[in-house]
């Protein structure tokens, strides 16, 4: 765990909890030094978790899971318990998919969000869309929110939108793609320059290329670094102007990879 004076925070998409257990996330999460875990796709009912998963030693739980079975789940994991919780952001269409859930410690409000993936010319795109409408509203309340309340807010996951060319490998072909369309980096500016959150990462990585977060499974992506800058940390002001270090958890070789994502971790002064 991190000390009194930092804050440490990871955040993966584990691409389905009970597989990633069996290829090392237990192993990982029982190494990690992080004050709070964020996770998305989680994929399972709590009850369908082995014990030692649902319940870790030394962590206080929140599942967030989704109501069409084997589909999307949040879920967050402080070593301190948390002041409050809840599931969703008050919207009809979304809070029981599995995509939201947000914890209160002392001074700052930390979420979990699987933003839905979409795809182009189908409804999971149409669904995307409408999500976002909702989405930016409920960040733009939250903040203002919380800084009624003197809190910060640090919204964590997997967005599923690179936002600048920077943020994936092959962006010349991909610009008609699900995840780097005009419209959706447009939306992250939004969030950025209208919400006024901070992506921490990029503070501490002004240049690029990536840090990437995401590579397929497929060919060789992982071996040639052909990934996509979609897991984000996203902060308040206050709170990203204390950023000390932001470290994309890349595993050494593809046969240890447990997840076709790696945990970002970033650590903030207090």
């Amino acid at each position: 765990m991190s000390t009194a004076d930092t804050l440490t925070i990871s955040t993966a998409n584990v691409n389905g909890l009970r597989a990633a257990t069996g290829k090392g996330y237990v192993e990982w999460l029982a190494a990690s030094r992080s004050d709070v875990v964020c996770l998305q796709e989680v994929r399972a009912e709590p009850a369908q978790l082995a014990a030692h998963v649902r319940e870790p030693d030394g962590w206080h739980p929140l599942w967030a899971p989704s109501a069409a079975k084997g589909r999307a789940g949040v879920a967050l994991l402080s070593r301190t318990e948390p002041e409050a919780q809840r599931i969703g952001f008050g919207s009809a269409e979304f809070d029981s998919t599995g995509r939201y859930a947000e914890i209160d410690l002392p001074g700052v409000t930390i979420a979990s969000l699987y933003l839905p993936s979409g795809e182009v010319g189908t409804p999971r795109q149409d669904e995307k869309e409408r999500f976002l409408v909702e989405f930016l509203d409920h960040l733009k309340e939250l903040r203002q929110r919380a800084g009624a309340d003197g809190r910060e807010v640090v919204v964590c996951g997997d967005w599923n939108i690179a936002h600048q060319e920077v943020d994936l490998k092959n962006w010349k072909t991909n610009q008609k793609n699900a995840g780097f369309l005009p419209e959706e980096r447009a939306w992250f500016s939004r969030v950025l320059d209208e919400a006024g959150y901070i992506d921490v990462v990029r503070q501490l990585n002004p240049e690029g290329p990536g840090p990437y977060s995401w590579w397929s499974y497929r060919g060789r992506a992982f071996d040639n670094d052909a990934g996509w800058r979609i897991d984000y940390l996203l902060a308040t002001p206050g709170l990203a102007a204390r950023t000390v270090s932001a470290v994309v958890e890349r595993a050494a070789t593809h046969p240890e990879r447990w997840s076709d994502h790696a945990p970002v971790t970033v650590t903030f002064e207090r």
